[in-house]
């Protein structure tokens, strides 16, 4: 693939991560894309070392030792180990990580190194790199390590830091094998304070309710594991650590996010809070950091926090004091002391490097070559070979030597999308995603300049290209417009037009052709290659655009070309173009026809690739071409480079240059020689320069390249004298320039009169964006021209216009004063049709938008609304009603029920069918155990049909028999023992409480037939009331709450449905009274009838009978006879009906007061009823509570079985892996007896063959002379200091000294020891007089002396080292021993409480109100100590407690009495002492003498007693100095014999000591044989002495059965011959 050349990397720059690390004293490593790079501090040296493998993934660096490691991104990944200045590979590390490294650490104590996987393994390994072996591994350890960092004090522990824990994992060896053991660090909550760790106990009892059987551990409750429910109820937040630092005593600072600073002791796992951000006496310049990262200096501790501010700390116990504080720039998270400790480094995620040498000075540099951010393109400029540029994604333009030097930057402050350097002045222009393109002076190379902006397009900038010859600079984005800027500086970067492509541009390339005079740019849109033609002398002119900026025809020709594959990048050549087709990952070359002046520009030419090969393994991927044309540059996400002839591109250059796992390569360019690339990583942060290099035959293309770069610098230079010097005289943007402010409106406006409103409001509506682009502002000032030109005609239009606006104003005015029938809407003067469509159409639309949200809110409603009467309301069978009394308050609900589903009356058949059963099983076996009287049979038939006449309350537990409602299958409460009967009692007691219910509510609605009528009665006095005329107020009972139509002012929301069905009510109710009026049969009758057709006696009294006709015309003088005969009669029939109506009204009134009198009775009876039934209702909650209780305790009981069981289960699986556990370590402690016994044999074989040296030294001299040999010997016990030295030495070089068990046992300590040897064995060191052979005999002698000494030191020191790591596994083993006992007994206890649960159950005992005779002082009283007595034996305790009560208070009494007789007789002794005083005063007074004064007065001799005194004393001192000496020898032969004994004592503990592991290795050989021969006995023996207890328990149960029978017997005659009935419970019936 490389036989045309190759390609070198020149030099790299970029930053990846934020790891950096020291190498040695002045040199630092950092990644950089797939390349290290190693800056030395000192002399600012960069060197790369590019990756072996794929990429650079986790990094780490050992300065003490001058190695480095560093894993590579691909799966199956390796770690490769280098030493350093020489970057030579030591070896490659080919581990189990299947995907990625998270962490690597080197040890300073060793050739070790410590890595952790990513997922899916999340593995902790240990390495041996010099070896490259693991030396151990521990899986599923990792898996939210951030870093691991080995104690620099011993390499034996290793801190690992995850992003919620921190672990502290401990490498316990033993020889060659080693193991990890993890020791994890609980830290504080983030108040600060520790919370202790919940351990799931085994089980313990409640002391509060006793009756409520085990208080089990969460994990049982839950079901889950131990663990699991552990970590979900540890609910309090934890502290987050972020950095840590191991201290010189083996200690850990940990800092975390919050603020704290802890203190953490890895052997003891105590935690101690350093700071305390929260506490009041916090320091305040400590509180708001938040220890991102620590190190540790010869003065302190150095921290830092945020806001770029670091702080050295002097910590003494928990005080901390500030000693010295430093301020940084920016932000950083990395801090790090020199291997020397005399230089700090500091880093940040964004890759500034700061650096403090305290030595030299107390100020902090900034390292200006270490630079980060993605680099979103990159140029090599034409005019000044050494010079290329770059942007970053966060808008720093930096400027770069041919070296890789940075030079100057700039900050745009904006985010950059795109780049192009300009071929004919040294400036560059950038492309911004706010569609701005900037132009950057870049003369001043320390500090570049922006000195121009234009402002294209709203979206970003994502194309820009210089044409070759620097004419034309042309910018593309995603909205299709093309736009064309003239590139000399002279002309202050004018736009000159733009065009429109169809499609988003993907990309553009130009081709400069000189002959012609002509620019071609082809512009890449996917499916169709645009190809644009300009003439480079046509630039400027009024017929190049039209007035809007549109290029014309005359300036711009457009071929359109269609390709068959759509394509992401393209580069245009002489005659053809090279394009890239992500869908066909390749390659393509099409040939351009030559001529295209036929063609229209809507005309599309077909294209196919005349050659097409294979492209990058990671698509998409963008082209470069040579300036000479010859070469063909490819860049993809895989991170290749790809470089190709274009005459044939079968053979091409490949360099892997950036990371394919961080996107790959984002742009490329060749330099204008064409010998050197430029490439720009997608998302690794680095750059990198390239040089191609030619050989063989292709070698004359370079020579062609460099030919045709010199042309075209001869053919430029010009050019560039006049456009550069005018580039450096224009003023930097914001200074000598004005840019264009657009004036915001505000954002409030005043209200007009739709009246007085004129064009001005149009015009704000058409208002110019705030930041127009230069195309709207190019129309906006062809619409302010077009303004100017007809101002004139404006104006003579408007006149008219206002002329018709003042009359539609006042038509407006006038129409307000109109009538509203007359009124017009104010929509109807709108002369604007079109606007107000579109304002209607607006409306229209919000309207929708508002009905359709309160549809969905009505819908929700609706849906709500129709599950609560579905599950509250019609889901009942028997709906909620609720009665008043007439004539109280009293209230009475009846009991809402659903109807059972069929699953439920399922369940009660089934259970129903399994008592029946059960019942007859039980009848059956009675009747066969014992053969008893007839009446006995008779009552167990009828307790077998009719169970609930028989059982008692207190068998039951229930009071619903009373009620008449019990179900005759419910178990006695007394022989509850499995979960299936307690499920089945549930049952069966929840259809009790339905019986209940049901039979309440048939009571309920007999009572509610009641109301029924008095309402009838009520609607009779009404009725009569309405025809006697009464307007007195009928009384009528407050039953109901009626809510009138007229109450609700709210309008009633109808569905669709209720509305159709409103509608035909409607239509019904109107054809019925249109029926009405049109019956002609019943006007007739009517008529006829005088409106009268049926005289009801009720109607009496509406009766009148009409005067004659004659009556009214002619007065009484002037009737006739006839008529007056008919006044007669008329008067006559008149004082009848008078008669009938009184006779009626009597009547209606006495039936009115009937039915009043009834009324009220039946009211005030219905009062009675009603409060009969709330009595009831009382005594059916009563039930129904008890009821429920009972089902509370028995659906509880289930749980606390299944939560046993769940127990049981989780001790069982603990005890299952304790087992596997245990034999693991006994096998292990197995196999380290084993190696620990034969390198014990190997030990004392080297420490007998020392002895035997020391001891055969004299005989292998035994021809040199006594005191030769005396001094020989002296000699042989000489040794040289070495470790001292060795020590001091490095005691001055660093902070930290590995701490070792003997000094010469370091690493190369033997050669150390021998080349100390040959100072002592140089022949000036002989004695006097020795011979050379002799000497020379001895130096070997003791040489060798020197190194089996060596080897037994170490030997010793291994030997202890596997004795520690044996007694380790042993503690282990029987920590696993007591763990298994614990299990256990932990198991027998469970098991034991399941019995005692299962068989003491809890049952509901109803005793009458004053028999409970317990404490109340507790909420919820415990009855465990509660004995139930009868009401004789507690009646005659009350007597007997009486009459003790009353001796004790007539006791009292008598006390009383002969306390008032003391303390009389105390106030008499006190008056007498008081007189005896008043005595004393008066000068009587008394001596008392002692009886050795009294015998004194009576001796007459006084020397002679005096005499007797020291004879006594000095026998006394003799018979006690005789009785001391006694005793003194008889104490001095028990110590003899004690010692003695202690010796005989010490004899056989040692004889023992030595049988002592012979024996216990015998006991449990044989206690292994014994339990393994007794099981099968023991087994035995117990299903015997089962079989044995069940048949005497059967035994016992018929012979209670029987004293059953016998006492239900006896306790009849006593309750028949019993004076007082008042029993404590009642009486109790066996099964």
């Amino acid at each position: 693939m490389d036989d045309i050349g190759s390609l070198e990397v020149r030099w790299i720059r970029g930053f990846t991560n934020k790891s950096i690390e020291f190498v040695d004293n002045e040199t630092v490593c950092y990644t950089c894309g797939i390349n290290i790079c190693f800056l030395n501090l000192e002399t600012k040296k960069l060197n790369v070392l590019q990756s072996p493998g794929r990429g650079v993934g986790a990094l780490t660096a050992n300065g003490s030792n001058g190695t480095f490691a560093f894993s590579e991104e691909k799966l199956s990944p390796s770690i490769f180990v280098y030493i350093f200045p020489e970057l030579q590979l030591k070896n490659e590390l080919k581990g189990a990580a299947q995907l990625d490294y998270t962490s690597l650490t080197l040890s300073t104590g060793g050739p070790y190194l410590g890595c952790c996987s990513s997922l899916p393994d999340h593995t902790i390994t240990v390495w041996n790199w010099e070896n490259a072996e693991p030396i151990c591994t521990q899986p599923h350890a990792g898996q939210d390590v951030t870093s691991l960092v080995f104690n620099p004090l011993n390499w034996l522990q290793l801190c690992a830091l995850g992003s919620t824990s921190l672990t502290v994992w401990s490498i316990q060896k033993s020889a060659s094998f080693h193991v990890l053991k993890p020791s994890v660090i609980e830290l504080p909550t983030t108040d600060g304070f520790f919370v202790e760790r919940l351990v799931p106990t085994s089980h313990t009892v409640s002391d509060k309710l006793p009756y409520f059987s085990l208080e089990m551990p969460p994990s049982a409750i839950s079901g889950l594991k131990a663990e699991r429910i552990v970590t979900k109820l540890c609910t309090k937040a934890r502290l987050t650590p972020c950095a840590i630092c191991w201290t010189p005593t083996s200690k850990l600072f940990v800092g975390c996010v919050e603020g704290f600073l802890l203190l953490v002791d890895p052997e003891s796992l105590s935690v101690s809070v350093i700071f305390n951000p929260t506490t009041s006496d916090a320091i305040r310049e400590l509180r708001q950091s938040n220890f991102r990262g620590l190190t540790l200096d010869r003065n302190g501790l150095i921290a830092v926090g945020k806001e770029g501010v670091v702080h050295c700390l002097q910590i003494k116990v928990t005080q901390i004091d500030i000693t010295q504080t430093w301020t940084l720039e920016e932000p950083v998270t990395t801090v790090m002391y020199s291997p020397d400790y005399e230089t700090l480094l500091f880093s940040s995620n964004t890759g500034q490097v700061y650096v403090l040498n305290s030595s030299r000075s107390d100020e902090i540099v900034k390292l200006p070559d270490v630079l980060s951010g993605n680099f979103v393109a990159a140029a090599l400029s034409h005019t000044d070979k050494n010079i290329c540029v770059s942007v970053t994604d966060s808008g720093a333009l930096q400027l770069w030597s041919a070296d890789g030097v940075c030079l100057g930057s700039l900050s745009l402050q904006a985010e950059v999308t795109s780049l192009a350097c300009c071929p004919i002045a040294q400036y560059a222009a950038v492309g911004t995603a706010s569609g701005n393109v900037l132009f950057v002076d870049l003369n001043g190379q320390q500090q570049p300049r922006l000195v121009h902006r234009v402002h294209l397009y709203h979206t970003p900038v994502d194309q820009l290209v210089f044409d070759q010859e620097g004419h034309y600079l042309l910018t593309g984005a995603s909205d299709s417009y093309i736009y064309v800027l003239d590139a000399r500086p002279s002309k202050t970067f004018s736009v000159i037009g733009y065009t429109v492509v169809p499609g988003p541009v993907l990309s553009l390339s130009t081709q400069c052709i000189r002959d012609s005079e002509q620019v071609k740019v082809v512009v890449c849109t996917g499916l169709e290659l645009t190809v644009l033609s300009l003439h480079t002398r046509k630039r400027s002119g009024p017929d190049c655009v039209d007035r809007h900026g549109c290029l014309s025809t005359l300036v711009l020709k457009v071929s359109r070309y269609e390709v068959p594959h759509p394509l992401e990048s393209c580069v245009l050549g002489l005659s053809e173009v090279f394009a890239y087709c992500q869908k066909r990952n390749s390659l393509q070359r099409f040939e351009l026809p030559q001529d295209t002046d036929s063609l229209s520009s809507e005309q599309v030419v077909q294209l196919k690739p005349e050659q097409e090969v294979r492209g990058h393994p990671l698509s998409p991927a963008s082209l470069s071409l040579s300036a000479h044309q010859l070469w063909l540059a490819s860049v993809g996400r895989d991170g290749l480079l790809l470089i190709r002839e274009t005459a044939s591109m079968e053979r091409h250059i490949e360099l892997q240059c950036h990371s394919c796992r961080l996107g790959g390569v984002r742009s490329v360019t060749f330099s204008a020689d064409s010998q050197t690339l430029l490439t720009a990583g997608f998302k690794d942060g680095s750059l990198v320069c390239t040089d191609l290099r030619i050989k063989g035959t292709d070698a004359g293309k370079v020579n062609e390249a460099q030919k045709y770069s010199r042309s075209m610098n001869h053919f430029l230079k010009t050019i560039f004298n006049t456009e550069n010097p005018v580039l450096i005289d224009l003023p930097e943007w914001g200074q000598g320039t004005v840019e264009p402010e657009e004036s915001e409106a505000g954002g409030g406006a005043d209200t007009v009169d739709v009246t007085e409103q004129d064009e001005s409001y149009n015009s704000l509506l058409s208002a110019p964006p705030s930041h127009p682009t230069w195309l709207e502002s190019r129309r906006e000032a062809v619409i302010k021209e077009d303004n100017e030109q007809y101002s004139e005609t404006k104006k003579n239009l408007r006149k008219p216009i206002k002329e018709l606006r003042d009359d539609i104003q006042e038509m407006m005015r006038e129409n307000e004063n109109l009538p509203d029938i007359e009124r017009l809407e104010q929509q109807e003067f709108n002369l604007d049709v079109e606007e107000q469509r579109r304002l209607e159409a607006t409306v229209e639309q919000e309207v929708t938008r508002v009905r359709n949200e309160i549809e969905l809110e009505i819908s929700a409603k609706r849906y709500i609304s129709d599950v609560l009467r579905r599950e509250c309301w019609d889901s009942k069978t028997v709906k909620g009603k609720a009665t008043k009394a007439f004539y109280s308050k009293q209230q009475v609900r009846n009991y809402p029920l659903k109807e059972r589903t069929d699953k439920e009356v399922e369940d009660l058949h089934r259970v129903q069918n399994m008592r029946k059963i059960e019942m007859a099983a039980c009848t059956l076996q009675q009747s066969g155990l014992k053969k008893s009287s007839n009446t006995t049979r008779v009552k167990e038939a009828e307790q077998g049909e009719e169970g609930h006449d028989a059982e008692s309350a207190a068998v039951t537990g229930s009071c619903s028999a009373q009620l008449g409602c019990s179900n005759p299958y419910v178990y006695d409460q007394f022989c509850l023992q499995t979960t299936e009967q307690r499920i089945n009692q549930i049952i069966l007691l929840q259809d009790v409480i339905y019986r209940v219910k049901t039979a309440f509510n048939a009571d309920f609605e007999q009572k509610v037939q009641e109301l029924n009528r008095v309402k009838d009665r009520d609607r009779q006095i009404r009725e009569i009331m309405l025809e006697l005329d009464v307007s007195e107020e009928l009384w009528e009972p407050g039953l109901t709450t009626t809510v009138d139509d007229s109450e609700i002012k709210a309008e009633k929301y109808l569905t669709q449905e209720q509305k159709e069905e409103e509608e035909r009510k409607n239509l019904e109710e109107q054809k019925s009274l249109a029926a009405k009026r049109d019956n002609v049969r019943d006007r007739a009758l009517d008529d006829m009838m005088d409106g009268v057709r049926d005289l009801k006696k009720k109607d009496i009294l509406k009766m009148e009978i009409p005067p004659p006709e004659f009556v009214l015309i002619k007065p009484d003088i002037q009737w006739s006879e006839e008529e007056k005969k008919v006044s007669k009669e008329y008067k006559k029939k008149t004082k009848d009906l008078s008669e009938e109506k009184e006779k009626y009204k009597k009547s209606m009134e006495t039936e009115m007061k009937k039915l009043q009198e009834s009324k009220r009775d039946a009211t005030e009876r219905f009062d009675e009823t009603l409060t009969k039934l709330f009595e009831k209702k009382e005594k059916c909650e009563m039930a129904i509570y008890k009821e429920e209780l009972t089902i509370t305790y028995l659906v509880y009981s289930v749980l606390v079985e299944d939560e046993m069981r769940n127990r049981e289960l989780e001790l069982k699986l603990k005890l299952e892996k304790t087992l596997a556990y245990k034999a693991e370590i006994r096998e292990e402690v197995k196999r380290r007896e084993e190696e620990l016994e034969l390198f014990h044999e190997s030990y004392d074989s080297a420490v007998a063959e020392d002895k035997v040296l020391d001891k055969e030294f004299r005989k292998e001299f035994s021809d040199v002379r006594s005191h030769a040999i005396d001094l020989l010997y002296k000699l042989f016990k000489c040794r040289p200091r070495v470790e001292k030295m060795s020590t001091q030495a490095d005691n001055s070089s660093s902070l930290f000294k590995e701490q070792r068990l003997c000094g010469s046992l370091a690493p190369g300590a033997l050669g150390k020891m021998l080349k100390a040897m040959d100072e002592l064995d140089a022949l000036e060191n002989a004695p006097e007089g020795m011979k050379i052979q002799i000497w020379e005999r001895f130096c070997l002698v003791r040489r060798t002396k020197v190194e089996i000494e060596q080897k037994v030191k170490v030997k010793a020191l291994t030997l202890a080292e596997m004795q520690a790591f044996l007694q380790k596994r042993r503690d282990e083993d029987s920590a696993a021993q007591q763990e298994i006992k614990n299990l256990s007994d932990g198991l027998e206890s469970l098991h034991r409480e399941k019995n005692r649960f299962l068989t003491d159950i809890m049952v509901q005992v109803p005793l009458k109100q004053g028999q409970v005779k317990v404490s109340t002082t507790d909420l919820t009283a415990d009855y465990t100590d509660s004995v139930l007595f009868n009401s004789s034996v507690l009646e005659k305790l009350n007597t007997t407690s009486r009459t003790l009560g009353e001796q004790t208070i007539a006791s009292m009494v008598k006390c009383n009495d002969c306390r008032k007789g003391i303390i009389q007789l105390q106030w008499e002794h006190r008056m007498v002492g008081m007189q005896i005083e008043d005595t004393k005063a008066r000068g009587i007074h008394m001596f008392r003498l002692s009886e050795k004064q009294q015998d004194d007065l009576k001796e007459t001799d006084r020397d002679i007693h005096v005499f007797k005194q020291v004879c006594i004393l000095e026998k006394t001192i003799a018979f006690q100095e005789k009785a001391d000496l006694r005793s003194v020898g008889q104490r001095v032969k028990s110590i003899e014999q004690l010692d003695k004994q202690a010796a005989e004592k010490a004899e056989k503990n040692a004889t023992v000591e030595q049988q002592l592991p012979d024996r216990t290795v015998t006991v449990a050989e044989r206690t292994h044989i014994y339990d393994a021969s007794a099981s099968q006995e023991n087994q035995a023996a117990k299903t015997e002495e089962r079989y044995q207890e069940i048949l005497y328990r059967k035994n016992l149960e018929d012979l209670a059965r029987a004293q059953g029978d016998e006492m239900a017997f006896l306790w009849a005659e006593v309750e028949r011959l019993r004076m007082k009935n008042f029993p404590s419970m009642d009486q109790l019936k066996y099964n």
